[in-house]
């Protein structure tokens, strides 16, 4: 497909932004969806007089992450149990530019309770527009520069799908005039400038164990554009053209808990699962289409936090707290932390340093040394939790607090890190 544009080969996915790839964080986990980082290097302190809070707001209940362009950061929020509110800020001064609403609350079931109730996918911005998923497995598009809905979908109606048991979790990505996501008890291909239906694949029913956790990637794999999935129960490769299954391998997981990106480096895929383990495949064309093989397996288990890759090591929160580095080449775990930290992670990678933020508020600088754990630095940045992904767009770092949006800039100058 010509507008197809290939994440593993490291090109942005938005060719409508109209800004360098280093200054706008238009998606989840960035703009080529590995949580890489191509500007500028950090310097060596996160501390106040180096990372600077330049502006903060308050904001409603969400993990959804901040979505950054050239002048405007966006946020959703769960408002008052009841309504879904999306808002536009200058990204220069804190400044409300415009706000979008619905009625979308639900409640998640018990055992997931203590995590809250509130809006979790992270939008994407196409440089016109911002799609939006809801609780309540909808779909809406805003103009990004005003906040007018164009369109929006509701997947259970749709579909007749019930409403998704923990919500609409996956992020939606949006390649060329299509946006791709898991809704509707399936994985569905829109017009992005109408909502409509172009296919549905992998359809599970949707529900308890059908509602997805995971979000596409697109990919080229033997010679092939594919998107990848990751549903509850499988990771697969999807035709964008049609809607194919070009291949599919099941992942087991406790209750279906696979939830991280899966990671592709050099045509091979990583994903780990909770009560699971950690596997690396191959996907190679075969007279049949295509086959997967199993590189290696080992007993690790991730949970929610999706990794980083710097050179031929991935760098991996686990589901024990603990924080790993493993060699993609052989499944070799490198080193493993005897620390502790929090439930959740999200990181970003900026050639040897890695910005992590853990879900109790602390922010950490550590440099991606296959040797060795180094903590380079750490600071507390908020008293609430912080479970929405990090953006980090030019000099300035995108932090969604569980009530609040803070953004900081780089103070200091680089340091360490290769330029």
């Amino acid at each position: 497909m010509r507008n197809f544009l290939i994440a593993v080969g490291l090109v942005p996915l938005f060719a409508g932004v109209s800004a360098p790839a280093d200054e706008t964080w238009p998606q989840w986990r960035g703009p080529t969806r590995d949580g890489q980082f191509r500007g500028a290097a950090w310097p060596d302190s996160i501390q106040a007089g180096d990372l600077a809070e330049i502006w903060r707001v308050k904001l409603g209940e969400g993990y959804s992450g901040p979505v950054v362009g050239p002048r405007r950061v966006y946020t959703v929020e769960t408002e008052d149990r009841s309504r879904e509110v999306v808002r536009a800020f200058d990204r220069q001064t804190g400044k409300a530019l415009w706000t979008a609403n619905w009625e979308g609350a639900m409640r998640v079931p018990f055992f997931a309770r203590r995590n809250g109730s509130w809006v979790r996918s992270t939008p994407a911005f196409d440089g016109e527009a911002l799609y939006v998923a809801g609780m309540r497995d909808v779909l809406v598009c805003l103009e990004a520069e005003t906040g007018k809905q164009r369109w929006r979908v509701d997947f259970t109606q749709r579909y007749e799908t019930p409403v998704p048991s923990f919500g609409f979790v996956c992020s939606p990505v949006v390649v060329g005039d299509h946006v791709y996501v898991q809704a509707g008890g399936a994985f569905v291909k829109l017009d992005k400038r109408t909502g409509k239906s172009i296919w549905r694949a992998l359809a599970d029913g949707g529900g308890m164990y059908g509602s997805a956790f995971s979000s596409p990637l697109p990919a080229r794999l033997g010679g092939r554009d594919q998107v990848l999935v990751q549903t509850r129960q499988h990771l697969a490769g999807v035709d964008p053209a049609n809607g194919e299954v070009l291949w599919k391998q099941a992942i087991k997981a406790f209750r279906g808990m696979n939830i991280l990106t899966p990671t592709v480096h050099e045509e091979r895929i990583f994903t780990s699962a909770h009560s699971g383990k950690a596997e690396l495949f191959s996907v190679r064309p075969s007279a049949k289409g295509f086959s997967v093989a199993l590189d290696w397996e080992n007993r690790l288990q991730a949970y929610m936090s999706s990794p980083v890759v710097v050179g031929d090591h991935l760098y991996l929160h686990l589901r024990n707290k603990r924080f790993t580095c493993v060699n993609l080449k052989d499944g070799q775990v490198r080193w493993t932390t005897t620390r502790r930290f929090g439930e959740y992670w999200s990181m970003v990678a900026r050639d040897d340093r890695i910005l992590a933020l853990d879900q109790d508020g602390t922010l950490l600088l550590i440099r991606a040394d296959p040797e060795r754990f180094e903590l380079i630095d750490e600071r507390e940045l908020s008293k609430e939790e912080t479970w929405a992904h990090l953006a980090v767009a030019g000099r300035q770092v995108f932090v969604r607090e569980l009530r609040a949006l803070a953004v900081y800039q780089w103070t200091a100058p680089a340091a360490g890190g290769r330029s």
